[in-house]
């Protein structure tokens, strides 16, 4: 008993110090609260906000399911990058993501050309659809790779036995693949539903007016142009206790998959042929398409601008890199601690914890420190750390979500072996959970990275002139009408983005392939 609780003492500490910076945060903006009911607009706010995200949740995962399924029983030339660039849309900074969606589904673009040439009235990008489609674009990959580990932690060797067997793809799918999908799809749906709640800036750029407004963009207005800091407290509390219900339910339907421990080899493994195979390539192309022609908009219109980049450009670089880069080797480590403290623990507080900050929103948590440092040093002084501070915190859940499930298998099929040899820590950590973890860590960390390197919010409330990272610089080009600069800068944080999250997610594949 006293070696288990030394073994999960630094994940209850991190669970601890993520609570208080929550919840602490919460605090200091909910100290200004001078009333504690909702108004007709934030009634319809939350209708809209639960409406979208539940939308939004549901046909991300869904499709990713045929998706994963078929990148999971193919191989073809490109398998590998087409993977890893599945990244590429939940990665992009929202602006840039969205004028991409704009140029491919917007009154000109070519859906809207093709749909007037059928005949057939033109689709508007604007309001619940519209939301509704930026949200599947950012988060159908991201709900693909999460499936794909889950297909790629059933062991090779139970493949093996079901071919041997001769069961038929029907039976492979109902003894296998939906049990997998019964333990990974809750939590899953969970995760992205939550990232969907606090989705602002694409209301904000595609809602289409009032009725279309979510909790986060109320809370956005109130303490950008309002400074009411007792409505923002108050949609904050009504968004944190959403989400805690949200993260509360996503935990008691999470199963465990049980299909015991496997070898670690990689097999082939025979994949159906006939209908099956094209459905499998048209899952596959449908979503490159679909992902990818906004991404293509992007280039497209960045490329002009690169002759003619604006001055200041390139020390911005340097503070995105350095953010993105510390910001991902904390995230990583402290989701690695969280997750193995999980799944050696029967309690649920470290679980909540890891998700608590999916309940908070990025302004409120950078006014709530905004509000701490102000009486004791200029916020402008430490910008940069503390925007380290809540990237760092806000990218944790994913990674958690990210890593729990195998870490829970893992400790199931070796932690009991492990603790009887009495192995060290250290031999145990490199020997066996690092390797075995390796893929979805690489995975996590580039996504923490490419996350960090876009973020716009805790920035933009702390930096001056001289202390802009590449995504408030992008704003301020946009804001003095530098459309061209701002494309061409954009355009470099994409490629920047990417490159990290390639960087990280080619280490991890490579560690846990060799």
């Amino acid at each position: 008993m006293a070696s288990r609780a030394v073994e999960i003492g630094p994940a209850l500490g991190l669970s601890l110090a993520i609570a208080a910076l929550i919840l602490g945060s919460a605090v200091m903006v909910a100290a200004r609260a001078d009333s504690f009911a909702l108004a007709a607009q934030d009634w319809q706010a939350l209708r809209f906000t639960v409406l979208q995200a539940s939308l939004s949740a549901a046909v991300s995962s869904v499709l990713a399911i045929p998706v994963a399924r078929a990148l999971f029983r193919r191989r073809f030339a490109g398998r590998g990058v087409l993977i890893r660039l599945l990244a590429a849309p939940f990665v992009l900074p929202v602006v840039v993501a969205v004028m991409g969606l704009l140029t491919v589904f917007g009154r000109g673009g070519p859906v809207n050309g093709a749909l007037a040439w059928l005949g057939l009235p033109e689709v508007s990008i604007f309001g619940l659809h519209g939301v509704v489609l930026a949200n599947v674009f950012f988060n159908m990959p991201l709900a693909t790779r999460m499936l794909l580990h889950g297909w790629q932690s059933i062991p090779s060797e139970r493949f093996r036995l079901a071919q041997s067997l001769g069961l038929p793809p029907s039976a492979q799918l109902r003894h296998l693949e939906a049990p997998m999908l019964r333990a990974q799809l809750p939590g899953t749906f969970a995760v992205i539903l939550l990232i969907c709640l606090a989705s602002f800036a694409i209301a904000l750029m595609l809602g289409g007016g009032p009725k279309a407004s979510t909790l986060e963009l109320a809370i956005y207005q109130s303490l950008r142009f309002e400074f009411d800091l007792g409505r923002a407290a108050l949609l904050a509390a009504v968004q944190f206790a959403l989400c805690a219900a949200i993260t509360l339910a996503a935990a008691r339907l999470t199963l465990p998959q049980g299909f015991g421990a496997g070898l670690g080899r990689r097999m082939e493994i025979a994949a159906p042929s006939g209908w099956r195979r094209g459905a499998d390539g048209l899952a596959i192309v449908g979503a490159a398409l679909f992902l990818f022609a906004p991404l293509l908009a992007v280039v497209i219109k960045g490329l002009p601008g690169m002759a003619a980049l604006p001055n200041g450009l390139w020390p911005a670089v340097l503070r995105s890199v350095s953010v993105a880069v510390i910001s991902a080797i904390l995230a990583t480590g402290g989701a690695l601690i969280l997750a193995m403290g999980a799944a050696r623990s029967r309690s649920r507080a470290i679980e909540l914890a890891a998700m608590l900050p999916l309940a908070a929103s990025s302004l409120v948590l950078g006014t709530g420190l905004f509000l701490m440092v102000r009486p004791f040093v200029s916020p402008e002084s430490f910008a940069l750390p503390i925007t380290v501070l809540v990237n760092t915190t806000l990218t944790l859940p994913y990674l958690f979500r990210l890593l729990l499930p195998e870490a829970r298998q893992l400790e199931a099929d070796y932690g009991r072996l492990t603790a009887s040899l009495g192995l060290p820590r250290r031999t145990v950590l490199r020997f066996i959970t690092l390797p075995r973890l390796a893929r979805p860590l690489g995975y996590g960390a580039g996504l923490a990275a490419a996350l960090s390197m876009g973020d716009l919010g805790v920035i933009a409330l702390f930096a001056g002139d001289g202390g802009a990272t590449l995504p408030l610089f992008v704003q301020h080009l946009i804001g003095a009408y530098r459309l061209q600069q701002a494309a061409a800068a954009s355009l470099i944080l994409v490629a920047i983005s990417f490159a990290l999250f390639w960087a990280f997610d080619r280490l991890g594949s490579h560690y846990a392939d060799a």
